[in-house]
């Protein structure tokens, strides 16, 4: 069982340079480290001394575009958490991965394999992927629509873990005298049939030391709630307003408990990506450096593949239609939740397109805050205490020392106010997130399927 960890919880999102669009433009990134294993082992060891949950890695097995104007490479997240997990000992291990373009048994296999080298600290992002371009990478003529997408997921999600609980935990018995290495009565085949997918098993690794890795969903439409609330142990989620994160958060909570599951079990995790400097003047005026950087024909593009609103008869420096973004067009259901969050700002603050462009310059919809730590931390406060977050997505806006600055003047605070861990109490990611070892679907004895 977890040993008690303080409610706050707090992940490193990593992204190359960083979560603004043009860090790899400002002398304070290291574009050049962002295909070096040492730099993301860095950023992982400076969270870990910091006692972060987790760190996490967003994927796509797709280049997205704009390579010209951005950091858009990206290295195989499963593989490098495994060399991460090799340079840390207790900071949990999170990789995207999606269930359109993998099959189950592979990706079970990837995931069992980095939670049994890092001892139970690893975690899985379940995506659907969003993008289009997506097919063409593995020989299809069209990317499914999300109904069909997330109705596979469903699928692949049982199966996965039907095949994470093939062994049951006495499975392995070790017995040297009499040369049984194993009871075959408690290794099981999966034996999952579904309309999209179809996985014998049995499996070919025991549970690992939390069960199996942590359940992790991103997404705030209506399919991406309804399968949170069924499957996710932790959300990702993106919010501009206190009220917009209760309004997520308690729909969330109420979702899963209407399924029958503990609510506390369901840890909800909105991105902030702080700018944070001495005073809030030099915060601000940081944040304008990185905004002044970016390169207006690059953000409209990946505002126009956000939204589907062509946007070539707006001036860059006119007030933009409250209403240019209410409907936002043709868009996948995974898109029109971060299109709605696009519609909202133009709502509240009618900007100038420019000015749009650099709110999203800093993490694509994810809340921006620049001040000085203690408003940083007043503002994480206020949304752990009023019923808006479990704890943050910590995305820096610039690589590594973003997140150097975070973890020496935030987390301090944070730890003195009595609402962050100043040590480690447990070894598993389900010990920092505060949720329980699963128990294996097979330990019932009416169970039939065995391997032999």
């Amino acid at each position: 069982m977890p040993a008690n960890p303080p409610s706050l919880h707090l992940n490193a999102f990593i992204y190359p340079a960083g979560h603004h669009e043009a860090a790899w433009r400002h002398p304070l990134s290291q574009p050049e480290r962002i295909f070096d294993a040492d730099y993301y082992h860095q950023i992982a060891q400076t969270a870990e001394a910091a006692h972060f949950d987790a760190i996490f890695f967003a994927d796509g097995p797709v280049l997205h575009s704009g390579p010209q104007h951005s950091t858009a490479g990206r290295l195989e997240p499963i593989s490098l958490l495994t060399s991460i997990a090799g340079a840390t000992s207790r900071i949990g291990l999170i990789a995207t991965a999606s269930t359109t373009y993998y099959e189950p048994y592979n990706l079970a296999r990837l995931f069992s394999t980095l939670d049994h080298l890092s001892k139970g600290r690893a975690g899985w992002n379940i995506v659907t992927t969003a993008h289009d371009a997506a097919a063409e990478n593995f020989g299809l003529s069209g990317h499914p629509d999300p109904a069909l997408r997330y109705d596979r997921a469903r699928e692949f999600v049982d199966a996965t873990l039907r095949l994470w609980d093939s062994w049951e935990d006495d499975a392995l018995v070790l017995d040297r005298a009499n040369g049984v290495y194993a009871d075959a009565e408690k290794i099981h085949r999966a034996e999952f049939v579904g309309k999209h997918l179809q996985v014998r098993g049995a499996f070919t690794a025991p549970r690992t030391a939390q069960g199996h890795p942590v359940l992790v969903q991103a997404g705030a439409s209506n399919d991406g709630r309804a399968f949170a609330a069924q499957y996710a142990e932790a959300i990702f989620t993106a919010h501009q307003t206190l009220e917009h994160g209760r309004a997520f958060y308690s729909d969330i909570k109420s979702r899963a408990a209407a399924l029958g599951r503990n609510p506390d079990h369901v840890v909800v995790l909105p991105g902030l990506s702080p700018f944070i400097a001495d005073t809030e003047t030099a915060a601000t005026e940081l944040e304008r450096e990185f905004d002044e950087l970016t390169v207006p024909a690059f953000g409209i593009a990946q505002l126009q593949a956000l939204t589907a609103v062509d946007l070539s008869t707006y001036e860059l420096d006119a007030p933009l239609p409250v209403n240019v973004f209410g409907d936002s067009g043709d868009v996948t259901d995974n898109q029109r939740s971060r299109a709605q969050v696009v519609a909202g700002i133009v709502t509240r603050e009618q900007p100038t397109l420019r000015q749009l462009l650099h709110r999203l310059a800093g993490a694509r919809g994810h809340r921006v805050f620049a001040g000085t730590p203690e408003q940083v931390a007043d503002t994480i406060e206020e949304w752990f205490t009023t019923g808006a977050a479990d704890g943050f997505n910590v995305m820096p806006p610039y690589y590594p020392g973003g997140l150097e600055v975070f973890t020496e003047h935030v987390v301090p605070i944070l730890q003195r106010r009595g609402l962050f861990r100043t040590e480690y109490t447990g070894t598993t990611l389900r010990d920092h997130l505060g949720l329980p070892r699963p128990d294996s679907r097979f330990s019932d004895p009416a169970t039939e399927s065995h391997a032999s």
